[in-house]
């Protein structure tokens, strides 16, 4: 069984009111940049084109080849770009409109579950020889590398001019201009999440069975909760307060985000590898038990389910209504976020493991057929 743990710049300047982390603030609308913003709240609030009542519409506009490898990582999206890596070593950067390629960078070994980060010009990965790049978003030059401890499949999170990114068997915080290593937390298993960052801390989960939260500026060890099981590609959200977050156990968490302290938490029928989306008070997240879950962000009691045919490792991306996700069963499905109906799927040539990413009316996602698909309206 594999596991996993991202298009298009909005054209538009537009602004939404939206909780992240524990206050509402106005959001200049920029795309999907990383695994999602540094919060991992994996919510669009800014796309006004696809909706529940014309998603049904979406047809393939185009798909990119990568090789023959499978496509774990998923896109980031930013200036009309969209960046991916994928198991061949290379991260490639394809014309958003078209899918023509723009460049691509060798890697040392393959990319399997670090999904691209882009801020300010440049991209940020992780690469199964052991380092984290930065690459000029516009040429694919390399501008520097980090080594780390062993392989590096977490996604890297940037904020505030920092870097983010699980090193192995630790959390390191690197200066995004040039890779210097700020601070580093040693843990007592391996990060393959993707950190997520809100209000002065850092927010990881690890192999150990922990959830971890860590100050941004130190990497002082804040707090740590242990969960059932191995926390694994289950990347924390943080919405309102709450770090919401699946493990191995079968469990989804609701953590408060200043103590740690376990607020609530929801069995589902096996692992539970994707990461949370939050949106509109609401949690979803997929499990290996093959259903996706929409859970009420407060109390944790199941609003609906949506059974696939496979396993849900891929992670949820909610846009206008509207939640986007792949299934092991090879399809990439769209429900109504509020009610779980079936909206529209697309079959792929095998399993999709990777995370969708939603922007201005266009659908971007990764299959384990070796393609990046590209979907949006007639």
């Amino acid at each position: 069984m594999k596991r996993i743990s991202i298009l298009l710049l909005i054209l538009c300047t537009c602004f939404a009111s939206v909780a992240w982390g524990q206050q509402s603030t106005s959001q200049v609308c920029t795309g999907w940049r990383e695994f999602h913003r540094p919060n991992m709240a994996r919510w669009n609030p800014c796309e006004k084109v696809l909706n529940v009542h014309n998603v049904g519409s979406l047809s393939k506009k185009w798909s990119y080849a990568i090789g023959g490898y499978a496509v774990y990582s998923s896109p980031a999206v930013a200036n009309g770009v969209v960046y991916v890596g994928s198991l061949d070593g290379n991260i490639y950067a394809l014309k958003a409109s078209t899918g023509a390629m723009l460049w691509s960078y060798t890697t040392g070994k393959a990319i399997y579950w670090s999904s691209p980060a882009v801020a300010n010009g440049v991209v940020y990965i992780g690469s199964g020889d052991g380092n984290v790049y930065a690459l000029n978003a516009k040429t694919g030059v390399k501008l520097w590398s980090f080594a780390t401890a062993a392989q590096a499949w977490s996604s890297p999170t940037v904020a505030n001019g920092v870097v983010y990114v699980g090193c192995w068997t630790s959390v390191c915080a690197l200066k995004a201009s040039t890779g210097t290593m700020l601070w580093s937390y040693t843990i007592g298993g391996s990060v393959t999440s993707s950190p997520a960052v809100a209000n002065g801390m850092v927010y990881v989960s690890s192999l150990d069975d922990n959830v971890y939260a860590l100050d941004a500026s130190t990497g002082a060890l804040l707090w740590s909760y242990a969960t059932g099981g191995v926390v694994d590609f289950s990347s924390p959200a943080i919405a309102n307060g709450v770090v919401y977050v699946g493990s191995e156990d079968g469990n989804v968490y609701a953590l408060n985000a200043v103590t740690g302290a376990k607020l609530w938490s929801y069995t589902t029928g096996y692992w539970v590898l994707s990461s949370p989306a939050v949106a509109d008070g609401v949690v979803y997240v997929g499990s290996l038990d093959l259903n996706v879950y929409a859970l009420n962000a407060t109390t944790g009691t199941p609003l609906w389910s949506y059974t696939t045919v496979n396993e849900v490792d891929s992670s949820p991306a909610v846009a206008n209504g509207v939640l986007f996700v792949g299934s092991e069963d090879a399809n990439v499905y769209a429900l109504n976020a509020r009610t779980g109906a079936l909206l529209w799927g697309y079959l792929t040539g095998t399993s999709v493991e990777s995370s969708p990413a939603v922007a201005n009316g266009m659908v971007y996602v990764g299959s384990n057929d070796g393609n990046v698909y590209a979907f949006g309206l007639p």
